[in-house]
């Protein structure tokens, strides 16, 4: 059996998201990340409240009705992990990252280099001391699963570290409850054991080894080994993946964005070929920029196809140009958010198709023009027209725009107006007297409309009409509920208009061209 220790940081999911972004959040808040709608992990202040891992997103906020909810983010997890893991492997070489927050290695180099087991672990719990983390755990015992049980159940506080002394590890495990092999290994077994009357590790460990591989298959017989001691699994070094990034430092910081600008260019250039020589593209770009102030700014870039080094040069200089910071610049680094094997992004043999370019033509007058310089349509959700499209710059995913496929009760139904206006059409809506169509309280017209009277004053008579429809939106806001009645009429030139009358004033939404 090898020899392993298991660092275990607890939480991670919570740790890394108050570690990134511009204005990171405070431990001190009752934050929890979900994931599939229960709660992965959560902050100490959440566990005051009774939030705990599992619950359900209502229950927790029942519980808590001040909880920061923030949905699961494997991306950035690893993000925020991979340099501690990097000051891992100066002290002690050969790490396993088993997940963000959980990592293994061998115990006995590090015993022999570091003087003992428990000198190689406090050496290794320095590195999150350094960084500023508050709350790590470390177990030592014989093969993973025990020490990773040992750094998980058996330890009793932050910067813990237990150790199994070495042939003990069945009788340190007997005691635990069967539910460890569901969170360690991922197994659905505990369940069963219970309804079997079993409920602690040693009772499995007393079973024959053959009933369980006649009921579990290969599966029974690694979980004998596990229970009992004999976890012989080994521990796989992950391949440190290579430096990628590149970083610069102005001394002195500069002023002006054309400066930074160009004092990035040999750096993107070997950014791009680095990526290269590893059959890489970058897709998505990563571009934090310091401050002399202690300002930062910090922002995901997305290209349609891949970046090359006058594209990252042009992100820089737009982040810069967006208002990024108040200050001189110190320091830019770029860094492979997304990439995708170089193979995808071969050129045609007989030349360029269409789509690409079409890319080149709009990414060369971007690049003239600035990142809002070029924008592309999109159809999202919502109840309104105006908010239904959006425009999104050339290269950007719409991530940030209402999911179409969602319910928008009052929204308007197929076939929707050819021509909406960007800002709503101020109009009047006159009966046979002269007087203003209105929209009671029960929701019903004043009188029958009559006369249209658009912009500049033209008169159009009404030929025909339906409506009301109403639009409740958002009643639990006062500063952003609305309550408007659409109208669909044709005037004598058969122009069809979508009207709404929301505070006894009307307006045109759009027209049926």
């Amino acid at each position: 059996m090898i020899r392993s220790l298991v660092i275990w940081v607890p939480d991670w999911p919570v740790i890394a998201l108050t570690r990134e972004g511009d204005e990171p959040l405070d431990t001190s808040q009752p934050i929890a990340v979900f994931d599939k709608g229960a709660v992965l992990a959560c902050s100490p202040a959440a566990r005051a409240e009774t939030v705990r891992v599992g619950q359900r997103r209502r229950d927790a906020q029942a519980r808590c009705p001040r909880l920061i909810v923030v949905d699961a983010d494997p991306v950035r997890d690893h993000r925020v992990f991979a340099p501690l893991v990097t000051e891992i492997e100066a002290r002690a070489p050969g790490v396993q990252l088993r997940a963000p927050g959980l990592c293994i290695l061998r115990a006995r180099g590090p015993a022999r280099y570091y003087g003992g087991e428990r000198s190689a672990a406090q050496a290794l719990l320095a590195a999150f001391a350094e960084a500023g983390i508050g709350d790590v755990r470390m177990g030592i015992a014989d093969g993973p699963f025990a020490a990773e049980v040992a750094a998980r159940w058996g330890t009793q506080g932050a910067f813990d570290i237990r150790i199994v002394p070495e042939g003990e590890t069945s009788s340190f495990l007997a005691p635990l409850p069967v539910t460890v092999l569901d969170e360690v290994t991922g197994e659905s077994v505990a369940g069963l054991f219970a309804k079997l009357g079993i409920q602690s590790l040693g009772a499995v460990a007393d079973l024959s080894r053959e009933r369980l591989v006649e009921r579990f298959g290969v599966r029974g017989q690694r979980l004998h080994a596990l229970v009992a001691g004999e976890d012989r699994s080994p521990v796989t070094p992950r391949e440190p993946p290579p430096e990628l990034h590149r970083e610069v430092a102005f001394e002195p910081p500069l002023e002006h964005a054309e400066q930074v600008a160009f004092g990035m260019r040999i750096a993107a250039e070997e950014f791009v070929f680095a990526l290269g020589a590893a059959d890489l593209v970058c897709t998505e770009l990563r571009v934090v920029i310091a401050g002399d102030r202690a300002q930062r700014s910090e922002r995901v870039w997305r290209h349609p196809g891949s970046f090359d080094a006058a594209a990252i040069v042009d992100r820089v200089r737009w982040q810069l140009a967006e208002g990024a910071l108040s200050s001189a610049v110190s320091l830019v680094r770029i860094e492979p958010e997304g990439v995708d094997p170089a193979a995808h992004h071969v050129r045609a043999l007989f030349g360029s198709g269409p789509e690409e370019r079409v890319h080149h033509a709009l990414s060369r007058v971007q690049a003239m023009l600035g990142h809002r310089g070029v924008v592309t349509p999109v159809i999202g959700g919502g109840r309104w027209l105006t908010e239904r499209q959006v425009l999104i710059p050339w290269g950007d995913r719409p991530e940030a725009i209402a999911d179409v496929s969602r319910p928008w009760p009052g929204s308007l139904p197929d076939p929707l107006p050819s021509t909406v206006f960007e800002r709503a059409l101020p109009v009047s809506v006159i009966d046979a007297e002269g007087d203003m169509v209105a929209v009671d309280a029960r929701g019903e017209l004043t009188a029958d409309p009559e006369l249209l009277i658009t912009a500049g004053g033209k008169s159009r008579p009404i030929e025909s009409w339906a409506g009301p429809w109403t639009v409740d939106e958002r009643g639990w806001d006062p500063t952003r509920a609305r309550h408007a009645h659409r109208f669909q009429v044709v005037d004598v030139t058969q122009t069809a208009w979508l009207l709404v009358c929301e505070n006894g004033e009307w307006h045109a939404e759009g027209r049926y061209d």
